[in-house]
């Protein structure tokens, strides 16, 4: 358990419920626990345990049921809206299972596009973003659509977006999910760097025992 100094993360008696035609499911139940800073944490349980469901609270997409969920000591269920967004843009990049690049953007332009869609510098933008790509052995690809990407390829496009901003912070859920065993070792070795080289905490969702192990603590719901 990380020191106090530590804590990037506070959660108290969390509770996250859904209202599903007549009935309500009870997600998160009272969750408390603290999360370090500049570490891998990897979210490990069963099917239904809620560990999607954390993550996205987590990073503000969602919001509790009941509860507190402390930030570097800021309730992020007491946060307007427009503070919130702020905060995300800021402070978090998302990783998901399935990518979620547009289509019809390079891949170039799916990495520039958070930064562009808050009104950066275009050019430095798109300079960020190519340095990123070529980071990630994808110097030739630039150009190319997530259709004409293997799954690899297009994680490593969706890693680049989501440091577009240098977020501290990487929420990642089942990013290894779709990957065959060398692409998925790809994605795990560069988010091992980000962790080492650069500080960056890494909260992971993963189903996976052998990743769950590389990290440096392990949480398991349900």
């Amino acid at each position: 358990m990380p020191n106090s100094s530590a804590i990037l993360y506070r959660l108290e008696n969390l509770h996250r419920d859904f209202k599903l035609n007549r009935g309500v499911v009870h997600v998160l139940r009272g969750l408390s626990l603290e999360l370090p800073s500049h570490g891998w944490v990897a979210l490990v349980g069963r099917s239904g345990s809620g560990k999607t469901t954390l993550l996205q609270l987590l990073g503000g997409l969602d919001r509790p049921t009941a509860g507190k969920i402390l930030y570097q000591g800021k309730d992020l269920a007491r946060l307007s809206q427009w503070r919130l967004t702020r905060l995300r843009r800021r402070e978090f990049g998302f990783v998901f299972q399935s990518y979620h690049l547009l289509p019809e953007l390079s891949a170039w332009e799916n990495a520039a596009l958070p930064a562009l869609g808050w009104g950066e510098d275009r050019n430095r933008s798109y300079a960020r973003a190519k340095e990123l790509l070529e980071s990630f052995g994808l110097k030739g690809r630039l150009h190319h659509r997530p259709p004409e990407l293997s799954g690899g390829e297009q994680q490593r496009v969706a890693i680049a977006r989501a440091l577009i901003n240098d977020p501290p912070v990487l929420l990642a859920d089942e990013p290894t999910g779709n990957l065959d065993e060398a692409s998925a070792r790809q994605v795990v070795r560069i988010f091992q760097d980000l962790r080492e080289k650069q500080g960056k905490t890494i909260i992971m969702v993963t189903h996976d025992s052998q990743i769950a192990a590389l990290a440096d603590f392990q949480f398991k719901l349900g």
